[in-house]
């Protein structure tokens, strides 16, 4: 188990931002723009998920799977207009699911968050 890699650990919650083992990356809880549209949540989780990736030299064309989680599914449509915007064709797998957040912002804060898998060939 030496091969797996935690990064950015939050002792308090017991998590990884992102977790790289073997050849796969596992990233979680991908969300910005708190508060702000719907296009401009996704478009901040987007670039979290980006950043995170470039850590260890990845891009968005490495995700293979994409969890979104929405607070309304009727924002479905919104969602993969961004997709379409940002990667280009070449799409993950995905799977929508609605929720509601338990977050500062309440009910009008936070409506997207992204957990994803990438792909890292050595």
């Amino acid at each position: 188990m030496s091969n797996i890699k935690r990064y950015h650990v939050n002792e308090e919650y017991a998590w990884s931002e992102m977790v790289e083992a073997g050849d796969f990356v596992f990233l979680n809880f991908c969300v910005g723009n708190v508060g702000q549209s719907v296009e401009a949540q996704v478009h901040e989780a987007l670039d979290e998920m980006e950043r995170r990736l470039k850590e260890i030299g990845l891009t968005l064309e490495s995700v293979v799977k994409v969890d979104v989680l929405l607070r309304d599914p009727w924002n479905i449509p919104v969602m993969e207009k961004v997709f379409k915007e940002r990667f280009s064709g070449k799409y993950p797998a995905r799977k929508t699911i609605q929720t509601d957040f338990a977050h500062i912002g309440g009910p009008e804060g936070l409506h997207v968050q992204m957990d994803a898998i990438a792909y890292k060939s050595e």
